[in-house]
């Protein structure tokens, strides 16, 4: 069993016996995606500490989509609550990049790109770029940031 899905059950029993019903309920939700995850496709299966992140990440995602519809609909205590969630989820993952570190590291994907083709790589070659950058990010990034930060760098 990956470390992290470990770590999550036991800090689940901790918030039970602490009755912290807020992050007893997170923690329980996120356990039950994992395990949706591992059953999907032809056969059940562990997932990596790896994969693992990747279905927190998509949790921590739908909290902020819940969040901002709760918004925009004026309901501010939902609002809070959504963002609990997430951050609690947030414990979890890998500490984000801020925007200065992301533009580095599209940088140096750019710069590794170019070295490869023998020139510098434009619009046409972001997916090179992208795949670069994404490795080197390491799920500590949102797809999104990461390519705007790519494509300013080979726009730029």
């Amino acid at each position: 069993m990956s470390e992290l899905k470990e770590r999550l059950r036991a800090d689940m029993t901790a918030a039970m016996k602490e009755r912290e019903s807020t992050r007893t309920g997170v923690l329980r939700m996120a356990l039950s995606a994992i395990g949706a995850e591992e059953v999907s496709g032809e056969r059940a299966r562990e997932l990596s500490d790896e994969e693992v992140r990747g279905v927190l990440s998509k949790e921590v995602k739908k909290r902020e989509e819940s969040a901002s519809a709760f918004d925009s609909a004026g309901r501010a205590e939902q609002a809070t609550a959504e963002r609990a969630e997430g951050d609690i989820l947030r414990e979890y993952l890998p500490a984000q990049l801020d925007d200065e570190e992301l533009t580095r590291v599209a940088k140096e994907a750019v710069s590794e790109v170019a070295s490869e083709l023998g020139e510098t790589p434009g619009p046409k070659q972001m997916g090179q770029v992208m795949k670069v950058a994404n490795a080197k990010v390491a799920g500590r990034a949102e797809g999104g940031r990461v390519a705007a930060a790519v494509k300013a760098e080979l726009n730029g």
